[in-house]
C-alpha cells in the first residue's frame, strides 16, 4: 500500500494519496506478488455513511452532533483515552456527551461485579439454537447496558476455526461460515435489542494467535504473521459471517491485529474501504484492536474510524498515539480531509443515536475501581452512577444452565448408559469436576503452563473474552446436590496425579463413573495438542483399567476440538462433549446425565481420528529472523473441518452436525420448490437506488426456493434434535476446490414422543452461488444442484435435484 512516511503527512503525502485513488481505486481483486503471496490493492476513498438500513434519522441526528464540536473535540471522538472502562471516548460535558464506555467481551461484562458469566461461542454453536442464541445475546446487551457500557466487544467471528488448535476458537462459533453467520446475525440484532452496541471482531483472517502482533528478534522488528487469503476464498468463508453481522446492523466491527494479504489488518483498504464499507455497505464504525494501529494518516484513508486503547501503550503510561494530536496535525496540514474525520464520528455517533444511547445508564463506579481508574488523575469530568457494584444479573443463570445444556453432545451411549437410573455409588474423577481453587477470575491471566489452573471445571477460556465470575456450580457440587435425592454414595478424586495412579480408596466399585477432562484455551496462545489437558488420556486408562470402573462416562469441558483416543474404549460407555457452558457448568450437566434435559446439542466442528486429519496446522516460525518470513498461505482455500474431510475421503471420528439423543428421529417428505416460474440469471441485479443495503447487495439474501421437510420423533421420550440442509453444487460448472457439500440451513425442533414437525429452509441465492472474482460478483451456476437433508453431515436421509437457471 502507498503511506506517509511521515506520521503527520503533507502536501506530498496528500498528492500520493490523489495518486493512488486514481490509480488503484478500481483495481478490486487480490493479486500475487513477486514472493508469490497474495496482496491487498488500494481502495479509496473511504466511503461515507449513507444512512442505509433505517439509520437516516440517526445520520441526521449525528451530523448535528459533529457541527457542533470543536477540532480538538472531534480528534478525541475517534482517540481512546484511559479512563473507567477497556475502552473510553472522553466525555463533552457542554454538549451533555458522556463519553462511550467500550467492555469486554463476547460472553460476559467482564470488567464488572454481579455480573452473569454466560456460555461461550462454541457452546452456542454446538446448541444450534437459535432461540436460545438469541435469548443469551439479549440478556448480555441487558447487563452491559446495566453497567453502563455502551459497546460489547462481540460477537466474535473471526478466528472462524481454520486451525483446529487456534487459541481462539472457543469465543467464536464454528469453521463453518454458515452456522457462524447465522449465530452472528441473531446475536448483534438480541444484543442491540437491549440498546448496547454490538462490536463484531476480529477483522479479518485473525486466524492464529501465534505471532499475531510483531515481535523483536535480535533488534530486528519481526512483522505479523500474514494470512493470504485469496478473493472467492475471502468471500466464500472468511468475510461471510461478517455480512450477516453487517445486514444485522452491527454498530461497530473491530479490525484484528494480524496482516492481511501483507498488509495489516487495521490500515488495509481493501478490507475496510472496499469489502466492508463500499461492498457490504457496513455503515458503523471500525475500531481498532488494543494496539493493532501502526500508523497515523494511512489508517485513517484506508477505513479506520476509531483507535483503541489510544494510548501506545496499554495502560496510558506513554501518552503518544497515532491517533490524537497527529490526528490534529494531520487535518491542519491536508493530510486528511476533515470531511473524512466528520465521517469517522458521524459513523460513530449515528448506532449510539439509533439505539437511544442519549438516554443510557451511567458507568457504574465499580467498572473504574477494577479497571484502577482514578478520575481525578483525568483530565476529563466522568460522571458516574451514585450505586456502586449494581446487580444485573436478574434471572439469567435460569437460561445460561438452560444453554449450557443443550450444547452438551452427546457423542456415545452404549446401551443406555444415559440418562443415570438412580444410581446409589457413583464415583466422580478429574479436576475438571472440582471448584475452582485459584479464585473466580483465574482464566483471565495467561499462566506459566500450557494448561491454566490445576483444580477447578473449566467455564470459560481466559484472555479477554473471559468473564468474572459471582458464583460457581461445579460438577461435583451438582452431581452431590442430584445424588442426594437417591441417597446415592459419591466417591471421588479431583486429583488428576493421584487418580492416574491409584484408585485403591474407592471402596466399594461405583456403579458408574463420571470422568471430567478439560482442555485450557487462551488468547494469546495457541493450542499444542488436541487431546485433553492434565495427563487426561493416563487418567481414563487408568480408570477404566483399573477393574473398579467398566461403565465410565467421560465428559470433557474443552474450548476447541479433543481427539479421544480412549473414545474406543469399551469400558468408556458413554461420551459427553460440554464445551464451555458458563457459570452453572455443574447443573447443566447434570441436567443431562440425569435425564431432566434430553441431550440435543450437535458438534460445530468435526473430530477427527488422528491430528494428522486436520490440513492447517498453526504457522510457528519462532526465531525466524525474516522481517517479512511470517506467511500463512491459505492454500486449502474453503476446504476447512468436514470440507476438507468430504473432499478428502477422510472419515472422522464425529463427523460435523453429529449428535446423539435418548430419542431418535427421522426425515421424510423431502421437497424442494422454486420461489418463483421466472428465468433466473446467474448474476444478481444491481442494487435498485444505486445505494448498498447493510450486507451487501439485498437481491442475494432474497429466496429463490424453499425445501421442507418432515421430522418425526420415533423414540419414547420427548426430545429436540436439529434438521440441517447441505447443498452440493453443480461439479461441472462450479470452478475448482468448490467442496463436495456446504451447509446451508438449520432448524431445530422439539417432539413429543411419536410427533410430527414440517420445518422449510429457504434458499437464498448467496446460499447458491460462488464468488466469481474475474467479475467481482456472485454467480448460481448451472446444472443440477443436490439438495441433502440430514441430521448430520455425513447423516444424509433425504436428497433433490434442482435446476435454479
Amino acid at each position: 500500500m502507498a503511506t506517509c512516511l511521515l506520521p503527520t503527512g503533507g502536501f506530498l503525502c496528500t498528492l500520493l494519496w490523489i495518486l493512488s485513488y486514481i490509480q488503484f481505486s478500481y483495481s478490486q481483486t487480490f493479486s500475487n506478488s513477486s514472493n508469490g503471496h497474495f496482496t491487498s490493492p488500494d481502495v479509496y476513498p473511504s466511503p461515507n455513511i449513507t444512512g442505509a438500513g433505517g439509520w437516516l434519522d440517526a445520520l441526521g441526528r449525528a451530523r448535528e452532533f459533529v457541527n457542533q464540536l470543536t477540532l480538538a473535540e472531534k480528534v478525541y471522538m475517534v482517540t481512546g483515552v484511559p479512563g473507567p472502562c477497556v475502552g473510553n471516548i472522553p466525555p463533552i460535558s457542554r454538549l451533555n456527551f458522556n463519553g462511550l464506555c467500550l467492555q469486554d467481551g463476547p460472553l460476559a461484562i467482564r470488567q464488572a461485579t454481579y455480573a452473569s458469566v454466560f456460555s461461550a461461542g462454541l457452546s452456542v454453536a454446538a446448541s444450534w439454537d437459535k432461540d436460545l442464541a438469541y435469548q443469551r445475546a439479549v440478556d448480555i446487551g441487558q447487563e452491559f447496558k446495566g453497567k453502563g457500557a455502551h459497546v460489547a466487544l462481540g460477537p466474535v467471528v473471526g478466528p472462524l476455526g481454520r486451525h483446529a488448535l487456534a487459541g481462539r476458537n472457543w469465543e467464536g462459533f464454528s469453521p463453518d461460515p454458515y452456522l457462524t453467520g447465522s449465530m452472528a446475525n441473531i446475536t448483534v440484532i438480541g444484543m442491540q435489542s437491549s440498546g448496547v452496541q454490538a462490536c463484531t471482531k476480529h477483522y479479518i483472517g485473525n486466524e492464529q494467535e501465534t505471532q499475531r502482533n510483531p515481535s523483536t528478534v535480535n533488534g530486528v522488528q519481526i512483522e505479523a504473521i500474514s494470512s493470504n487469503i485469496d478473493d472467492r476464498t475471502m468471500h466464500e468463508l472468511y468475510l461471510w459471517p461478517f455480512a450477516d453481522a453487517v445486514k444485522a446492523g452491527t454498530a461497530s466491527i473491530m479490525c484484528s491485529y494480524n496482516r492481511i494479504n501483507q498488509t495489516y489488518g487495521c490500515q488495509n483498504s481493501k478490507a475496510m474501504n472496499g469489502l466492508l464499507k463500499d461492498e457490504l455497505g457496513f455503515q458503523g464504525y471500525v475500531m481498532s484492536d488494543w494496539g493493532a494501529t501502526h500508523s497515523g494518516v494511512p489508517s485513517i484513508l484506508s477505513g479506520l474510524d476509531m483507535d483503541m486503547p489510544g494510548p501506545l501503550s496499554f495502560s496510558g503510561t506513554n501518552p503518544a498515539s497515532f491517533f490524537g494530536g497527529n490526528l490534529t496535525m494531520a487535518i491542519n496540514n491536508g493530510s486528511i480531509p476533515i470531511s473524512r474525520l466528520d465521517d469517522m464520528i458521524s459513523r460513530v455517533m449515528t448506532p449510539y443515536y439509533y439505539l437511544g444511547q442519549d438516554n443510557y445508564p451511567l458507568v457504574d463506579p465499580g467498572s473504574a475501581a477494577i479497571e484502577r481508574f482514578n478520575p481525578r488523575t483525568s483530565n476529563y469530568t466522568w460522571n458516574f452512577n451514585s450505586n456502586a457494584n449494581v446487580d444485573v444479573r436478574d434471572d439469567h443463570a435460569t437460561s445460561i444452565r438452560q444453554l449450557g445444556a443443550a450444547s452438551a453432545v452427546l457423542l456415545k451411549n452404549v446401551n443406555g448408559t444415559l440418562p443415570l437410573k438412580a444410581p446409589r455409588n457413583i464415583g466422580v474423577f478429574g479436576n475438571d469436576a472440582a471448584d475452582e481453587s485459584d479464585g473466580l477470575y483465574s482464566p483471565q491471566d495467561v499462566p506459566s503452563n500450557l494448561f491454566g489452573f490445576n483444580f477447578g471445571a473449566l467455564y470459560v477460556g481466559g484472555g479477554s473474552g473471559t468473564g468474572r465470575l459471582t458464583y460457581l456450580v461445579s460438577p461435583l457440587e451438582a452431581i452431590k446436590a442430584r445424588a442426594s435425592q437417591d441417597k446415592a454414595l459419591i466417591q471421588y478424586i479431583t486429583n488428576n496425579a493421584v487418580a492416574s495412579s491409584s484408585l485403591s480408596s474407592i471402596y466399594p466399585p461405583p456403579e458408574v463413573c463420571l470422568v471430567f477432562l478439560k482442555t485450557f484455551v487462551t488468547e494469546g496462545r495457541d493450542r499444542t495438542s488436541l487431546e485433553a489437558d492434565w495427563n487426561s488420556t493416563s487418567l481414563v486408562k487408568t480408570v477404566t483399567g483399573s477393574g473398579v470402573c467398566p461403565n465410565t462416562v467421560v465428559i470433557t469441558h474443552s474450548g476447541g476440538i479433543n481427539t479421544m483416543p480412549w473414545a474406543d474404549n469399551p469400558n468408556v460407555t458413554a461420551i459427553i462433549a460440554a464445551h464451555l457452558p458458563g457459570q452453572e457448568i455443574g447443573n447443566s450437566i447434570v441436567d443431562v446425565l440425569y435425564g431432566a434435559m434430553n441431550p440435543s446439542g450437535k458438534l460445530p466442528y468435526t473430530i477427527a481420528f488422528n491430528a494428522s486429519d486436520y490440513n492447517a496446522p498453526i504457522v510457528n516460525l519462532t526465531g525466524n529472523t525474516d522481517p517479512n518470513g511470517w506467511q500463512a498461505d491459505f492454500n486449502e482455500g474453503l476446504l476447512i473441518d468436514y470440507r476438507h474431510f468430504d473432499s478428502a475421503s477422510i472419515t472422522p471420528r464425529y463427523e460435523f452436525g453429529f449428535g446423539l439423543s435418548y430419542s431418535s428421529f427421522s426425515i421424510s417428505d423431502f421437497t424442494v420448490t422454486p420461489a418463483s416460474t421466472g428465468t433466473l440469471s446467474p448474476y444478481p441485479p444491481s442494487q435498485d437506488n444505486g445505494t448498498v443495503t447493510p450486507g451487501g447487495n439485498s437481491a442475494l439474501y432474497s429466496p429463490i426456493a424453499s425445501a421442507t421437510v418432515t421430522i418425526t420423533n420415533t423414540g419414547s421420550v420427548e426430545g429436540a434434535t436439529v434438521s440441517q440442509l447441505y447443498i452440493a453444487f453443480p461439479q461441472d460448472t462450479s470452478p475448482s476446490g468448490t467442496p463436495p457439500q456446504v451447509l446451508r440451513g438449520f432448524e431445530k425442533v422439539n417432539l413429543a414422543a411419536g410427533a410430527s414437525q414440517s420445518v422449510t429452509f429457504p434458499v437464498t441465492r448467496r446460499d447458491v452461488s460462488f464468488w466469481d472474482a474475474e467479475a467481482q460478483n456472485w454467480k448460481i451456476p448451472a446444472g443440477q444442484f443436490e439438495m441433502r437433508v440430514g441430521l448430520s453431515s455425513r447423516d444424509i436421509q433425504a436428497r433433490q435435484n434442482v435446476a435454479l437457471l
